[in-house]
């Protein structure tokens, strides 16, 4: 998984999520707008992180362990028992 650029900047966050309220768009193939990067913060449990481009690679995220969305790539989360975390994007 790559790391954020340097360069850019955070500009919106997503509500908390917990495994009940966790939209059905993060747990299916999605991804982001061109330019827009994504950190996915874990604040207590463990969350599964899958990169589908080019080729599937899987996570475990923890609050110890967040995840870098890369601009258009397809990802999908999935909650690993209970979780809680949100999402914050960046250009």
């Amino acid at each position: 998984m790559r790391a954020l650029p340097e360069h850019v900047t955070a500009y919106k966050k997503t509500p908390v999520f917990d495994e009940a309220s966790i939209p059905k768009g993060l747990r299916n193939a999605h991804q982001t707008k061109p330019g827009t990067w994504g950190k996915i913060v874990v604040l207590e449990g463990t969350l599964r992180y899958r990169i589908l481009e080019p080729s599937t690679n899987e996570y475990v995220l923890d609050p110890e362990h967040s995840g870098v969305v890369e601009p258009e790539v397809l990802h999908e989360v999935e909650p690993d028992g209970i979780v809680s975390f949100y999402v914050e994007f960046y250009r």
